[in-house]
């Protein structure tokens, strides 16, 4: 399976940025590694699109003057063999809850892939707001990047896409200087970090305040994961995180619609 299995590989943080190089050396290990990435830091973009971009190659592939969603497109109909299966990451911060979906630009790159019929994951890493910002190593993403490898692995033969088109992960920054040195792939207890299978939070709380002309938003979602307590139900995806668990989100792209006989009623009598 290793020789065959094609994976297209990109971020939003930048293909210099060693969440993407911790997820190159992972898979490298089970498949070809083709690197679509964006230049520099295109965090949060969502789906925006830049249509004509320069391309460079890179050490891990190509460098694209463009966002992420430029990278999938780009990687799919032109630069590299067409993937068994897309992954994007490991970002700079999780990308946890419902409201964040449409403005990750790791999570979009998963979403583009699906739009294509290819199957994908997006992976990031939580940083608790005490150590933002904060200078990450390689081996600080190694265990998430362990459960990417393990996913891309078995996740397709298990029929997992033939329900879900993508899989949102996010891990917790390990804790225990010996789970970094040993490349993060044992938990604190000696053990591997347990993954859960999630749900999308809804919580939210955003609020903004002005000053001289200058309206500044505040997310303060963020500011609950650094409690201790929090209100995300179990089986949510902060939860998860929250509580020292990789968490994986089962999701499709396209919007769903449902039938509601109260719009029916008025675009009748419009």
């Amino acid at each position: 399976m290793s020789e065959s299995l094609e994976i297209l590989l990109t971020n939003d943080d930048g293909i210099d940025s060693p969440g993407i190089r911790a997820l190159y050396d992972a898979l490298s290990e089970v498949g070809n590694v083709t690197t679509v990435a964006p230049a520099d830091d295109q965090s949060a973009v969502g789906r925006a699109m830049t249509y004509e971009v320069p391309v460079e190659e890179h050490e891990l592939g190509y460098a694209v003057e463009g966002t992420p969603s430029d990278c999938v497109v780009a990687g799919l109909a032109e630069l590299g063999p067409y993937p068994d299966i897309v992954v994007s990451g490991i970002n700079e911060g999780a990308n946890i809850g419902a409201y964040v979906l449409g403005r990750s630009g790791t999570v979009s790159a998963a979403v583009e892939a699906a739009f294509f019929g290819v199957p994908a994951i997006a992976a990031s890493l939580h940083i608790p707001q005490s150590e933002w910002p904060r200078d990450t190593t390689v081996e600080e993403y190694a265990e998430v990047a362990e459960s990417v490898r393990y996913l891309v692995e078995r996740a397709p033969e298990a029929g997992v896409f033939e329900e879900a088109e993508y899989l949102n992960v996010n891990g917790p920054l390990p804790n225990d200087a010996s789970a970094v040195e040993d490349g993060g792939r044992e938990a604190t207890t000696g053990n591997r970090t347990p993954m859960e299978v999630t749900r999308p939070s809804h919580v939210y709380d955003m609020d903004a305040t002005e000053e001289d002309g200058v309206v500044t938003l505040h997310d303060r979602t963020w500011e609950q994961m650094d409690g201790d307590a929090l209100s995300d139900p179990e089986g949510t995806d902060r939860r998860a995180v929250f509580e020292g668990k990789i968490s994986v989100s089962p999701l499709t792209a396209p919007h769903t619609t449902e039938h509601h006989e109260a719009l029916d009623g008025l675009a009748e009598r419009f």
